[in-house]
């Protein structure tokens, strides 16, 4: 994709699992991309975590959550996502915020990618509190049980869901 800015404190990049994304996350991209010209939402490849779903299948999903945003770019990066803002001169990072214990997690971070790369800025937005339990983990949870998944996650995402699962349980 061609960036819509050449402005590198114009792009904020959002990184994540995604693992799948959840209505939390589409939250916090909408809110970014009205305060930015370009969001790039970052898949971190995490070899050694084991997913759900596939790169390519969380790209799909992404895609598919954010039809609505046209200022939105998903991409995935293997390393240290500082190293990819300073790769593709970005200056701003966000991160989500949910609990306290996100908090502690979110400030230690910020201080390590400080002393990398201090001109990269870490944003962070607090989650909406109608999203402030959800996880990716609590939903996978959730499908795995055959719970309601509709106002977790979007609707490719509750589809994509319940055809791994069902999937899984005739195995």
């Amino acid at each position: 994709m061609k960036p819509l800015t050449t402005d590198p404190r114009r792009i904020a990049v959002y990184p994540g699992s995604f693992d799948p994304i959840t209505l939390g996350h589409v939250d916090i991209i909408n809110r970014v991309a009205r305060l930015y010209d370009q969001v790039i939402v970052l898949i971190a490849n995490a070899p050694e975590k084991p997913s759900l779903f596939s790169i390519q299948e969380r790209k799909d999903l992404i895609r598919r959550s954010l039809n609505h945003v046209v200022n939105v770019e998903i991409v995935s990066h293997d390393g240290l996502t500082i190293d990819f803002l300073k790769q593709r001169n970005c200056h701003v990072l966000v991160r989500g915020l949910r609990a306290v214990v996100d908090f502690e997690y979110e400030i230690s971070m910020s201080n390590i990618n400080n002393k990398l790369a201090p001109e990269i800025e870490t944003i962070l937005i607090f989650a909406r509190p109608e999203y402030y339990f959800l996880s990716s983990r609590s939903v996978k949870e959730v499908a795995r049980y055959g719970g309601a998944l509709d106002e977790l996650v979007p609707l490719p995402v509750v589809k994509a869901l319940q055809q791994r699962f069902q999937l899984d349980r005739k195995e």
